[in-house]
């Protein structure tokens, strides 16, 4: 499910964060699918519960995943409503294309490798 690199400057809860955000995105973990419980994959990572809750913490305040008291923490199928995060992700898109563009990669290349995510 996730891999820890240790060797990794990110710290830890950053590499959890990072790992189910891609399951969610890529449609690995459905909408509404229960994530594992905070001790639970603590115990199976062997790293603090602490870690795992901030981890899970920050993924609940950009909204992909929600959790109910005594239930658990699920997969969000509503990220789309946080309009931040949208223009946090789009700002991003800009910065990396136009380094893209310096490196010498052409609009049509950067077009293409859009459409090819959008097909993914």
């Amino acid at each position: 499910m996730i891999c820890l690199n240790y060797r990794d400057s990110r710290p830890i809860y950053e590499q959890i964060k990072d790992g189910l955000k891609k399951l969610i995105v890529s449609g690995a973990m459905a909408p509404g699918e229960k994530l594992p419980s905070v001790r639970a994959l603590a115990q199976q990572l062997s790293i603090n519960p602490n870690t795992i809750q901030r981890a899970y913490n920050e993924l609940e305040n950009e909204g992909y995943i929600y959790s109910i008291a005594g239930k658990g923490s699920f997969a969000s199928g509503d990220v789309g409503a946080d309009e931040n995060r949208k223009r946090e992700l789009q700002e991003k898109i800009r910065e990396l294309a136009a380094e893209l563009r310096y490196l010498g990669v052409s609009d049509e290349e950067l077009l293409a490798l859009v459409r090819k995510e959008e097909q993914a």
